[in-house]
């Protein structure tokens, strides 16, 4: 019989840093939210208010990110795999449920295609689609919008609405996504995931994009679901990218309970 785990709040220390947790304790089944590329984890307050208390909620703010996380050298993609195998161990998880959103969709991809044994699945919302849309005009775009978003920055930072990483380092932080997101390099981690994983995507545009970039970025998914029985599609929801956490947090829970369903029990 599983043991009953006390709420938790506090510092976890990984390499030169820490991070800033909140586990909701309990018997359910570990849940771990994986935030957005510069989001906080406040943003999955209704997702985990859908789901409610039968479950292990745990969300924690990535380097430098939140009001609380600090500072850190390294604020790479391989970094941000190192934090999910941190909180975990700090929180005594051996196998978990990962949900991620954008950014973090890309990191729930990664860890649960390397962790078959620690996964139960995946959710992954709007996020890790192999397709090639970095080149060196996106790059420059990419660039030039972090520059011009560089003045106000500072004044939010207190309110932990926005990361305390310069402009350049945001910047980097992004490209270097772009070429994660290469068919060549996510699509052979997606075809290795061996974990039941669900997709909830949303609708037009996100930050950044123009026309329909972000909708053909979607579609590489047909081919993904077509190759690897593990990944299904759970809904496409009206919200855009950056709004489907606030307004089809439902899906996402949805999501969440039908990856839960069809995973193999164990005792965790």
């Amino acid at each position: 019989m599983t043991s009953t785990v006390t709420p938790w709040t506090g510092m976890i220390p990984i390499d030169d840093t820490a991070l800033a947790c909140t586990d909701t304790g309990g018997t359910g089944i570990p849940v771990v939210y994986l935030n957005g590329q510069f989001a906080t984890q406040g943003y999955w307050k209704r997702v985990i208010a859908d789901l409610g208390a039968g479950w292990r909620h745990i969300t924690y703010d990535e380097r430098a990110r939140g009001r609380k996380s600090q500072t850190s050298a390294d604020y790479s993609f391989e970094a941000g795999i190192r934090d999910i195998d941190a909180v975990l161990a700090a929180r005594g998880v051996d196998r978990a449920l990962v949900v991620g959103w954008s950014y973090g969709a890309f990191l729930g991809a990664h860890w649960a295609g390397r962790n078959p044994d620690r996964a139960i699945g995946a959710v992954l919302v709007d996020g890790a689609m192999p397709h090639d849309w970095l080149d060196d005009a996106m790059e420059e775009r990419i660039r030039t919008m972090f520059k011009r978003m560089a003045w106000f920055m500072p004044l939010l930072r207190p309110t932990g609405l926005v990361p305390r990483l310069t402009a350049e380092q945001q910047a980097t932080s992004n490209i270097e996504l772009g070429k994660i997101s290469r068919e060549r390099q996510l699509g052979p981690v997606l075809d290795g995931i061996t974990v039941p994983t669900r997709y909830v995507l949303a609708s037009g545009t996100s930050l950044g994009s123009k026309g329909d970039e972000q909708e053909v970025i979607r579609a590489s998914l047909t081919k993904v679901v077509a190759r690897n029985p593990h990944i299904r599609i759970s809904a496409k929801v009206p919200s855009n990218h950056s709004k489907i956490l606030h307004k089809d947090h439902a899906a996402v829970a949805a999501a969440v309970r039908e990856v839960a369903a069809v995973h193999v029990p164990l005792d965790i």
